[in-house]
């Protein structure tokens, strides 16, 4: 079946258009609704905290700090040194992938996001404490587990708790494209 033209013998319409009204983005343009509007600028990320919680995602962590962030900081978890209890959550200390120490209740108060990388064998505590801290404080918590699905199921499964976003990858390259999106 081709196409056709409509027949000649319809007749134009005869009423006159009507104008399109201003949209309400047009109106909200107006002094009356401009009062209406924020003026002050929007506050600055404090920073996202990346934790590697084992020696497999600590390669990915230290691999992604090379990058140029915003004001992200970067950590693995500090062997051989006790947690602390404050405000009832362990309080973890942390080794900067530029030489650094620290401890998360003092990484906690100028973050804003606390993301998680694990492998295979993820520390349950560390995942524990962090989640813990971060519920505790309004942080946002992300999980990024990198390895093939039949050998992360332990990993998966000590994150999911504490992650309010859990990504299972297997492309290393994921982890810098979830800080990317964080505007890390």
């Amino acid at each position: 079946m081709r196409w056709s033209p409509p027949p000649a013998s319809r007749t134009p319409r005869s009423e006159p258009m009507q104008p399109i009204l201003a949209s309400s983005c047009a109106r909200a343009t107006s002094a009356a609704e401009a009062r209406y509007r924020i003026d002050r600028p929007i506050e600055p990320r404090r920073g996202a905290r990346v934790v590697a919680l084992d020696d497999r995602a600590a390669t990915l962590v230290r691999r992604a700090a090379l990058q140029p962030w915003n004001a992200a900081r970067f950590f693995t978890l500090a062997a051989g040194v006790p947690a602390l209890e404050e405000d009832g959550y362990a309080d973890i200390a942390l080794h900067g992938t530029d030489a650094t120490h620290s401890r998360l209740s003092q990484e906690i108060v100028d973050a804003d996001v606390f993301v998680m990388v694990a492998t295979t064998d993820a520390d349950a505590d560390a995942a524990e404490a962090i989640g813990r801290a971060c519920a505790a404080h309004g942080i946002m918590t992300a999980g990024l587990v990198r390895g093939d699905r039949a050998e992360v199921d332990h990993a998966v499964a000590t994150l999911r708790p504490y992650a309010r976003v859990l990504l299972v990858t297997r492309d290393d390259q994921d982890l810098t494209e979830v800080l990317t999106a964080l505007r890390a």
